[in-house]
């Protein structure tokens, strides 16, 4: 999710929290069990949502993977500096 964040940085989620596009959110795709992910909600779809990540040119998202199922909705950036983080 560079930009955004990077690797090491700590993240508070709401799970359960509805998803709305632009947020960033925590998801699981099928195809790949047990990983989490974060990404940017798009779109929700059929099966759950489409998500991209912030740097086009090296992210693994829905246009490879399909839809995505969000587990939480990211609030804030905890550490290294903290962010409340929002839509862009």
């Amino acid at each position: 999710m560079a930009p955004t964040l990077r690797d090491g940085d700590v993240v508070l989620a709401r799970r359960g929290s509805r998803a709305r596009p632009g947020d960033m959110v925590v998801v699981t795709w099928g195809t790949r069990p047990g990983q989490l992910s974060i990404k940017r909600a798009v779109r929700p779809e059929q099966g759950g949502w489409f998500v991209v990540g912030d740097n086009d040119l090296a992210s693994t998202d829905s246009r490879e993977l399909g839809a995505a199922a969000v587990h939480g909705v990211i609030t804030w950036r905890v550490w290294p500096r903290p962010k409340k983080l929002g839509r862009p």
